[in-house]
């Protein structure tokens, strides 16, 4: 296995013609961490991960792999091991395709049957692929990120696709790598994919950096709030108004811009309100998360 070696995107720019898709960026992916690289659709990620990857001249800036641009590692495919696309030529096997990147990079033949059985597709291996699930191609990617045996790991979207037996799976996977002192950055564009994998993230919107830190100051900046609801909701709506509380509605009943469900329910209690639910909501860090980037695509 190569030694995990940190990312770092110094100052990126890229722009396509009027575009700026990526817009002065700035971060570094730690070794023995796993990193989400989150934002919308359309944020810059994409861009980011390919320029990195030697596949797009930056505008100014650099992004390399400790220092060192893609195209100026002397074996790449032992250094970084990248998915950014389930693409595969579908009358192809599996086996076939990783045969041909072992012989081209002159690694040994018995590697590709290890890297089939750590993904768990050894048995499909001599099917074409052309007869995969998305879920199954998603796999067939990431045996290729192994094939070289790399310290460092820049996957796009790896969940994409994925039934929840793969979800769970892939979750293990990526911290088994940083556990073994790798580095590896994923990228999402929804933080609840990737929230129980990672260790730290990098947020971006419009091509720029909004936050970076571990995903525990992510959380600790997650303002908790109140579900209430009532078969009255005009009568509950006027008992949070006199209590004082801002809230909006929803399918589930009032969000309380309040942390203590306690709070809320004396509010109602005072005005006489009976309530159907009461509780803490729970997706607080998807919240700040969407509150960060805007909430949509762009």
């Amino acid at each position: 296995m190569a030694g995990g070696i940190p990312i770092m995107i110094e100052g990126l720019t890229k722009q396509f013609g009027p575009v700026t898709a990526v817009d002065d960026l700035s971060f570094t992916v730690e070794p023995g961490r796993v990193t989400g690289f989150l934002g919308p659709n359309g944020a810059g990620k994409t861009t980011t991960l390919r320029v990195l990857l030697g596949l797009v001249r930056a505008t100014a800036g650099t992004a390399t792999f400790g220092g060192t641009p893609y195209h100026d590692l002397p074996r790449p495919l032992e250094t970084v091991g990248t998915a950014l696309e389930a693409t595969f030529h579908p009358g192809r096997t599996a086996r076939h395709h990783l045969k041909v990147y072992a012989t081209a990079a002159g690694l040994p033949a018995a590697r590709v049957q290890q890297v089939l059985e750590m993904v768990g597709i050894a048995e499909f291996a001599d099917r074409r692929v052309g007869g995969y699930s998305l879920g199954m191609r998603q796999r067939l990617s990431l045996a290729y990120t192994l094939i070289g045996d790399p310290g460092v790991f820049v996957l796009d979207e790896p969940i994409n696709g994925l039934d929840p037996e793969g979800i769970k799976w892939i979750r293990g996977f990526l911290q088994a790598l940083a556990r073994e002192g790798r580095t590896v950055l994923v990228s999402s564009h929804l933080l609840s994919e990737v929230q129980q994998s990672v260790d730290d993230v990098v947020i971006i919107s419009k091509g720029r950096l909004i936050k970076s830190g571990t995903l525990s100051s992510l959380e600790l900046e997650a303002a908790p709030r109140t579900i209430v609801d009532s078969p009255d909701r005009e009568k509950l709506s006027e008992a949070l108004d006199e209590a004082g509380l801002a809230y909006t509605e929803g399918r589930g009943g009032f969000i309380v811009d309040e942390h203590d469900p306690g709070v809320v329910g004396r509010a109602a209690f005072l005005g006489g309100v009976e309530l159907s639910a009461l509780h803490r909501l729970k997706s607080g860090l998807e919240e700040s998360f969407l509150t960060l980037v805007g909430g949509g695509e762009e």
